[in-house]
This record gives structure tokens, C-alpha cells and sequence, in this order.
């Protein structure tokens, strides 16, 4: 028997609504969450869940609780005010760099508010774990975390403080780790199922976090801050980010032999181009870029542009930026607009596209001079391949070749297969099997409670308002009461009925707020099912609106409780 509910009554909830949109929301969704009375910005970044925002934002977590909890999850709740020491054991002190909200306490040691807890559940771990009979174990925590995002936006989709639910899992071995990984995919799928969310599974790059097998759950959304390639043929689907290019070698044989050309003028690779009249694609265009400070150059296909984010992800933690004029200045072996592969004095990497074998016109490393014919393999060598081209449509599939689709979505869950970096740095043994000790092996998972709510703002409003999935509504039911003495006796009886047997009501009971604002905030806030209680009410007749497809019907109190209760 569901337990009794008991109603939220808005003649005595706090709730504002807004008719006209907030001046700073960025997205659909971040304008109706502020003007529905959900959120409200606190400062840049910083946002306070109001009444309604709360109740939602509970239930996303609820069901994220209850499927870890389902697959033997244990829940913790780790500090958010950390000691630096285990972030500088990890390096990751240095590598947040910016985005770490740091601070002392008062006798000068130094603290961090977490931004994501590897560190501290890899050292709670090894406290209570010491043989391989305590194994295989997760652990998960719903809670806050910090970042010092430059340019916070869209709301609660990226702030400095948002609600996160991690996990990691700890095993003896790789096989427990690749099992431990399957269950928290198959719980992320069940979880956003639940929630309501339109997603799509795609490979990842781990990036920072490091390890082998990672992939990104996104929820596609013409908002989206993420873009995704998928194929209309086989089920593919990567962040552009993973995207794999499959090139063929070449044969070098095929091409004559270099000539040196005169181009005065012709630093770009249009002015080039044309001066040959030649396609860009012809071209070899090398990017000059530093990493950790070390200049390297990097070549693409003329036509293509280079996608340093792209780069950044695979090289992090490493900082990837930009030559400088004066990083020219100081090589003058490095010709500005005429670099090319050719004895280069710097380190040579290039994309799959500069395969080898194949044959490019690129500078010549001297003012004014280009060469053509300059073949890969032949007349110069690659020191490392790396996808580094902004990913378009139409790009070959790696798997069948067809042309990729791109789409937007927002990131909502990663998972990773970390291995052995954080239990390598703390010295994380068990007592094995056999009596001696073995490094014990993690997964890390993370789902944005917070972000989930954003996301289905985003995916599920129309032109009204938000349009909730029952699941995470803030009540089952919307109550509305349009018109006087009779109405609110009805409606008040409703509430009572429905609220006995486990329904959650929110009743629009203010007097002196007339039923044109009413339907509107009812609209506005969205959920699911919107019983009006009005003209009909001497009758025992009230309406029945399902707000996501607009259907009405008019029904007896009995016929429209009983149709409630099946809805849930």
C-alpha cells in the first residue's frame, strides 16, 4: 500500500513565477527552470534549488540511489573541504590549475573543495580493504562538487557547484574490473530509461582521468555544449573528441620526385592555392603548437581545420597552446607561413590523413618557397599520429566507411575503466589468493544529478513550459481549482482522496489569483497530469489534461481518481 502523501498546497509554498524570461538565460530550458519557479541564481555559477527545483532534484538522486544500490553499490558521503596532500601525491594539484577553489584554514594549511574524489575514495578504500576477500567492492556518494568554470552558462548545466553522483569500483584483477564496469553500464542505461531521457551511448577519450575503456552518455539536445558523430548504417557513435580516422598507406613509388617552387606571398594556405592553382586538400598545412612548453609541429590536410580541444582531450593532462610571435623569434629555423615536414627541428606529428605514402605540397622551411611532391615516408617521417582535424558530417565512418552524422547533446554520465593510476600512487595492495600482495584495479562513474535535470528541462519542454516525465515531477498530479465555494470544497476532497492513497498532489488553491494565471503557472511548471476542478464541479464533472500531449477529457471524480491511480 503506497504510504499517504501529503499535498503541496500552493496557498502556502513559496513560489514565484515569471512571465518574461531572465535576461541572462542562454537556453530554453535554463529560462523555463528559472521562470517556473525551480531554480534562481545565487552568483555566477551558483544556483539555489527552490521548493519545487528541490523536489525534482530529489528524485532524480532517488533513482540513481536506487540502481547503484541495485547492483551492490554502497553508499558514502566523503568531505568536500580536502587536505592538498593527496591531490599533490596525484598531481592533480597542479594539473586543475584554474578550475580548483582553493584555500587555507587558519594556521596556513592548504585545503580544495573537491571538484571529483579519485584521491579520497581510492585512500578510504585502502583503510578498510586489505585482502582480496573484502574484493570486489563500489562505492558511490551523491554530493556536491566545485569548480572554478571561466565562463559559467546554460544554467544549472555548468556551474561552479553542482550535485554529482561518483562511484568507483574496486577489484583484484582486470576480468573484475571489466565485469564491475558492465553492471554500472547496464545500471546507467536502467537510470536514464527511468528518468525519461533520450540518450546515446558513445566512445570517449579518458582524457585526464586516464585508464582504457571510457564512454560518454549524452542526451542529445539542440542546446548541447558536446558534439557527437554517429552512423546511419552500424551503431557506431563517438564524441567527436574519440573519433577515429582509418587512412590507407599509399604508395610512394607513385609520385615523382621533390621540387622546390617559388611562392612569394603565399603564407596561407588560400594564397597558396590559388598562386598554384591548386584545391586546399593538396596542401599540407603544419601547425606549430606547444605542449608543456615544447614546440611541436602538427600537419593536416590544407582543407581541414585543427581542432586543439580535440588534441588537448587526448594529450591531457598536457597543456596544448598555440606558437607565439616570439616563440618564432626565438627559432629562426621555424620559417613563419613556409614550415614544412623536411628536416624540421622539432618533434613531427601528423593525422591519420597524412598517411604514407601520400603526397603533399607544404612549405619548404625558407621564406617564400614551397615543395611539391613531398611524400610521406620518403622525404619526411611521422613521430606520432593523432586525430586532429575538427571532425564534419559526411567523415567515414572507422567501422563500415559510411559518412558520420554529427549532433549535439549534453554530457549527463562517464564511465571509466581507471586500472591501476590512483591505487599506483597511494600503494593501494590486498593480500591475494596466493599470500602475496596485488595492486588492486578501479572504475570510476559518474552520472550529474543536477546536469539530469537540466538536460530533461532541455529535451522534454514545448512552448508552454516544462513537461516533466512522472518519474521526477515534483507531484503526480496538478490540482487546479477555477472558480469558488464549490471548487475548492471538490478540489479539497480530491486532494484528500488522492493524497490517502500515495498520489502527490500539488494543489493551486490561492484565492485571488484568477484561472487564466492558474492554467498558465500550470503550464509553466509542468507536471504531468493537470486536473482542472471548475464549471463541471456541481456536477461531480472535472477535467482531466495529460500535459505532455495536450489531450482533454472530461470525467466523474470517481472515473478521474481511478484513471490518476493508473497513471502512476
Amino acid at each position: 500500500m503506497s504510504p499517504v502523501q501529503r499535498p503541496l498546497r500552493l496557498s502556502q509554498s513559496m513560489l514565484t513565477t515569471l512571465r518574461d524570461d531572465p535576461a541572462d538565460a542562454e537556453t530554453p530550458g535554463h529560462r523555463l527552470l528559472v521562470r517556473a519557479g525551480y531554480v534562481r541564481r545565487s552568483s555566477a555559477g551558483v544556483w539555489t534549488w527552490l521548493p519545487l527545483g528541490k523536489k525534482v532534484l530529489d528524485n532524480v538522486a532517488r533513482v540513481v540511489r536506487e540502481e547503484m544500490d541495485a547492483i551492490g553499490g554502497q553508499e558514502v558521503l566523503l568531505p568536500a573541504l580536502l587536505p592538498r596532500e593527496p591531490y599533490e601525491a596525484s598531481g592533480r594539484w597542479t594539473e586543475y590549475g584554474d578550475l580548483l577553489f582553493r584555500l587555507r584554514d587558519r594556521k596556513g594549511a592548504e585545503y580544495l573543495l573537491g571538484p571529483t574524489h579519485e584521491e579520497v575514495f581510492t585512500l578510504t578504500a585502502k583503510d578498510q580493504c586489505a585482502s582480496y576477500k573484502d574484493l570486489p567492492v563500489t562505492l558511490y556518494q551523491i554530493q556536491t562538487k566545485y569548480r572554478d568554470e571561466a565562463r559559467p552558462r546554460s544554467g544549472v548545466l555548468r556551474g561552479r557547484e553542482f550535485l554529482m553522483k561518483d562511484a568507483y569500483s574496486f577489484d583484484l584483477d582486470d576480468e573484475g574490473l571489466a565485469e564491475s564496469y558492465r553492471r554500472h553500464r547496464e545500471a546507467y542505461l536502467r537510470i536514464f530509461e527511468r528518468l525519461g531521457l533520450d540518450h546515446r551511448v558513445v566512445s570517449a577519450v579518458s582524457g585526464a582521468m586516464g585508464g582504457s575503456a571510457s564512454e560518454e552518455f549524452l542526451a542529445p539536445a539542440a542546446a548541447g555544449e558536446d558534439t557527437f558523430a554517429d552512423c546511419p548504417r552500424c551503431d557506431y557513435a563517438a564524441n567527436t573528441e574519440a573519433v577515429t580516422t582509418v587512412a590507407e598507406a599509399a604508395d610512394p613509388a607513385a609520385h615523382g620526385p621533390l621540387e622546390e617552387l617559388d611562392t612569394p606571398d603565399t603564407p596561407t594556405i588560400d594564397t597558396l592555392a590559388a598562386h598554384l592553382d591548386v584545391p586546399a586538400s593538396a596542401v599540407l598545412k603544419n601547425v606549430l603548437v606547444k605542449i608543456d612548453g615544447e614546440i611541436v609541429a602538427i600537419g593536416v590536410p590544407g582543407d581541414r581545420e585543427v581542432d586543439l580541444g580535440r588534441i588537448a582531450e587526448r594529450l591531457a593532462p598536457a597543456e596544448v597552446e598555440l606558437v607565439t610571435a616570439d616563440d618564432f623569434a626565438s627559432h629562426p629555423d621555424l620559417v613563419r607561413g613556409y614550415v614544412g615536414p623536411q628536416k624540421l627541428p622539432v618533434p613531427y606529428w601528423a593525422d591519420p590523413r597524412v598517411a604514407p605514402g601520400t603526397a603533399w605540397i607544404t612549405g619548404a622551411n625558407r621564406p617564400g618557397t614551397h615543395a611539391r611532391n613531398v611524400v610521406c615516408g620518403r622525404d619526411f617521417t611521422v613521430d606520432r599520429y593523432l586525430d586532429a582535424v575538427v571532425v564534419e558530417p559526411g567523415d567515414p565512418c572507422p567501422r563500415c566507411g559510411t559518412g558520420l552524422r554529427l549532433g549535439r547533446a549534453f554530457e549527463i554520465g562517464h564511465i571509466f575503466q581507471l586500472g591501476r593510476k590512483y591505487t599506483d600512487v597511494f600503494g593501494f595492495d590486498v593480500l591475494g589468493p596466493e599470500g602475496k600482495p596485488v595492486r588492486v584495479t578501479m572504475g570510476c562513474y559518474g552520472i550529474g544529478v543536477s546536469r539530469a535535470v537540466a538536460a530533461l528541462a532541455e529535451q522534454t519542454h514545448d512552448a508552454h513550459g516544462l513537461c516533466w516525465p512522472r518519474e521526477i515531477a515534483p507531484a503526480d498530479v496538478h490540482i487546479v481549482v477555477a472558480g469558488k465555494a464549490v471548487q475548492a470544497e471538490l478540489a479539497d476532497a480530491l486532494t484528500a482522496r488522492l493524497s490517502a492513497a500515495g498520489v502527490r498532489v500539488l494543489l493551486d488553491d490561492r484565492a485571488g489569483v484568477s484561472a487564466g494565471v492558474k492554467f498558465a503557472d500550470a503550464e509553466l511548471i509542468g507536471v504531468p497530469a493537470l486536473l482542472t476542478v471548475g464549471r463541471g464541479a456541481p456536477d461531480g464533472r472535472v477535467e482531466l489534461k495529460d500535459r505532455r500531449t495536450g489531450e482533454r477529457e472530461e470525467l466523474s471524480v470517481d472515473a478521474a481518481v481511478e484513471r490518476i491511480l493508473g497513471l502512476r
